[in-house]
This record gives structure tokens, C-alpha cells and sequence, in this order.
């Protein structure tokens, strides 16, 4: 098994910044990916940011020059840095990791449980 535990997510007024953290434990050989998602009242669930091991990103058009993902391999934790936060910015967040679990070796998707990020003034 394998959990992710996420921080950094709250209030802030437009235009300002938050940090988001996702640590993974457990039985990981090795994570492929990580990636931060998130979902607003009646929407569906969306892309942000992802990072592969090989470091190549992928982030959403709303949020490229604002948001920032990056990972620390040796903590197993995903950031992403959040910028010039806007109203359409407000959602829970998840983290999500495309992990190779031991003893399998087989690569499974866990999500985090959500940050609540709320942006008003």
C-alpha cells in the first residue's frame, strides 16, 4: 500500500500565493509520475500539473506561467507553487502518483485525500 499526504492548501486573496506538498510512503519501488489535480464545485475533475521521474512536465494552459510543480525524489514529495491565484483557481486538490509497488513491480494510480484551496477577497 501506498499513501500520500498533502498540506499547503487554504485561503488567500486573488493575486496571491499558496504552496502545495504531497509526501508518498509505503511500498514504493519506484514513482513514475506525480501529479497535482483538482475539482471545483459541479465541475469535473482536471490535469494541473504533472512530473515524470524523468522530469518532464505537463502543466494545464490556465495555470502555465503561474504554477510551478517540482519533485524531490529522495522525500518522494511533489510541490507545486502557486502564483497569481485567481477566483477560477478555487478547488480541492489532489495529489496523485503513478507508483511501482514492491513486491509486484506493477505500477498502480493512489490519490491523496484533498487540500481545500479557496481564493476570495
Amino acid at each position: 500500500q501506498v499513501q500520500l499526504v498533502e498540506s499547503g492548501g487554504g485561503l488567500v486573496q486573488p493575486g496571491g500565493s499558496l504552496r502545495l506538498s504531497c509526501a508518498a510512503s509505503g511500498s514504493i519501488f519506484r514513482i513514475n509520475a506525480m501529479g497535482w489535480y483538482r475539482q471545483a464545485p459541479g465541475k469535473q475533475r482536471e490535469l494541473v500539473a504533472d512530473i515524470t521521474s524523468g522530469d518532464s512536465i505537463n502543466y494545464a494552459d490556465s495555470v502555465k506561467g503561474r504554477f510551478t510543480i517540482s519533485r524531490d525524489n529522495a522525500k518522494n514529495t511533489v510541490y507545486l507553487q502557486m502564483n497569481s491565484l485567481e477566483f477560477e483557481d478555487a478547488a480541492v486538490y489532489y495529489c496523485n502518483a503513478k507508483v511501482m509497488t514492491l513486491p509486484t513491480l506493477f505500477e498502480f494510480d493512489y490519490w491523496g485525500q484533498g487540500t481545500q484551496v479557496t481564493v476570495s477577497s
